[in-house]
């Protein structure tokens, strides 16, 4: 599904513009038009997406509480979806966990781990799903096969013998795509998240074909920072290359993030750059001396997930900060007193930026997808912008931690033109069911002296939680930024001087 525009991302566009607009023209006090946007995004009496119109403005109403960044209603009892909004008008108000959240009615209470038999049943002589079945599960009943619930133990045997495919097996979406496990059932067969297991990856959410799985957002404290007589500037991820569609050429985008208000545009893989230069030191100085091998940090849901099953590791995963932080921080130093906004393609970044120790260098994260919602608040037509040149001349080493192996080839490059004689052993994984494989092995000495790359996200930061475009299409774009930037490696960086000054 993901790369699909479907109904779920038109209405998540909606209600991401709508909070925009009501940021824009907000007025002390007065939120009276939070009220109003349900039966703006959901006009007239006949339903279009669910069974009825009532309950489809209520799912609204829930999606405009976490965009404003509060926390879902209690639907047992009665409370206005304005209830508590004006702690949203704080600029300095941060996320509060959980961050991905479950509107429990818009869940459809997806049949989970069941092996069933469709309607495709020939009812063939060999019935080779009986055959195969090792707990003699499968039956006939009127000459097609049925499958004993009770008895399945959901090898997923009868479903690769059967020569029509005629079997299935049916998966909760949202667990599927959860690499920790954290996605459970409540009382109701409705999806939970297990908040101790989750580590806020957002694939749940960007898997889910009813919509029903949404995160918290800052669109209006960003918005109402930028009206204040603050500065904020926008630290812009690497992954931004073609998500906002083909008119926004990478020259227009600094222009088109001043139409929103914003000071200036950086680009965080300046900061990638830096944290490249840590990582290749530390591998070369620590491994295998003082770690048997070592991990990267710049995604933060693997750096969470890793420190969480494998607490034995946690001293292998880098503790190079992020390009994120080390961005925010150098915008500070060189403008102090103003606010940053963190631009980007992850939902577990809005977590990394609310812990305690970053508070102080990234004031707002928000996902492409959520400014997206603050170009069509404000209609910014890119095909009227001027051309501004490039963002500020980071490497092309430094642009490539957007997709999968991006991260381990910059530092690797990195090493090799600071110890040409250096050589470096690899491994990386994207997924964190794979990344937790990965670490499985290296717990077992089978990565002793290698760097490994983990991402959470399926083809690396291009296809988080918080993107537009397909996967494919944004890892093209990519690579093209990438072969065009003057610098290709993080050595070259002009930035490398301050990389101590940044990280006291």
């Amino acid at each position: 599904m993901r790369g699909i525009y479907t109904s779920v991302n038109d209405i998540r566009k909606h209600v991401f513009s709508e909070v925009a607009k009501l940021s824009y023209e907000y007025e002390a006090g007065d939120m009276t038009q939070l009220e109003e946007i349900p039966y703006k995004i959901i006009p007239g009496e006949v339903s279009t997406y669910r069974e009825s119109v009532f309950l489809e403005r209520e799912i609204v109403r829930e999606r405009l509480r976490l965009a404003m960044g509060l926390p879902l209603r209690d639907v047992s009892e009665h409370n206005s979806v304005a209830q508590g909004a004006l702690e949203c008008v704080k600029p300095e108000k941060y996320y509060q966990p959980p961050l991905i959240n479950i509107i429990k009615f818009a869940c459809h209470k997806c049949p989970d781990n069941v092996v069933q038999v469709t309607n495709a049943c020939q009812g063939c002589l060999a019935h080779p799903c009986k055959e195969v079945c090792p707990k003699q599960a499968i039956s006939f009943v009127n000459g097609k096969s049925v499958v004993d619930q009770e008895k399945c133990i959901k090898c997923g045997k009868c479903v690769s013998a059967c020569p029509y495919g005629a079997i299935v097996k049916l998966e909760r979406p949202c667990a599927k795509a959860c690499g920790v496990n954290a996605i459970e059932s409540d009382e109701y067969g409705r999806a939970e998240i297990n908040k101790e297991k989750c580590v806020s990856c957002g694939m749940c959410l960007a898997n889910c074909p009813f919509g029903a799985i949404s995160d918290k957002a800052q669109i209006f404290q960003t918005i109402q920072a930028i009206k204040s007589d603050v500065p904020v500037y926008a630290a812009v991820a690497p992954a931004v290359a073609g998500q906002f569609g083909a008119k926004l050429t990478p020259g227009k985008l600094r222009t088109a993030l001043k139409a929103l208000g914003f000071e200036d545009a950086i680009e965080v893989a300046i900061g990638a750059d830096l944290c490249t230069i840590e990582e290749a030191k530390d591998f070369m100085e620590e491994v295998p001396d003082k770690r048997p091998f070592m991990a990267t940090s710049c995604c933060p849901a693997w750096s969470v997930m890793a420190k969480k099953l494998f607490p034995e590791l946690k001293d292998c995963i880098s503790m190079a900060l992020t390009p994120m932080v080390l961005t925010g921080r150098l915008i500070k130093k060189k403008h102090p007193g103003c606010k940053v906004a963190f631009i980007g393609p992850c939902a577990a970044k809005k977590l990394e930026a609310g812990r305690k120790s970053i508070r102080s260098d990234i004031d707002f994260v928000l996902t492409f997808e959520e400014v997206m919602g603050m170009f069509e608040a404000k209609e910014v037509d890119f095909t009227q912008l001027e051309e501004h040149g490039s963002m500020h001349g980071a490497s092309g080493d430094g642009r490539g931690f957007a997709v999968s192996g991006g991260v381990a080839e910059a530092v690797v490059n990195c090493m090799k033109e600071l110890n040409p004689e250096c050589e470096i052993k690899t491994e990386r994984a994207e997924g964190l069911e794979n990344c937790r494989k990965l670490l499985t092995m290296a717990k077992a000495g089978k990565y002793n002296g290698y760097l490994l790359e983990g991402m959470a996200c399926p083809g690396g930061c291009v296809a988080g939680a918080g993107t537009i475009q397909p996967i494919k299409k944004s890892e093209a774009a990519v690579k093209r930024q990438k072969k065009m930037s003057t610098n290709q490696h993080a050595m070259q960086s002009d930035y490398k001087k301050i990389l101590s000054d940044l990280e006291e």
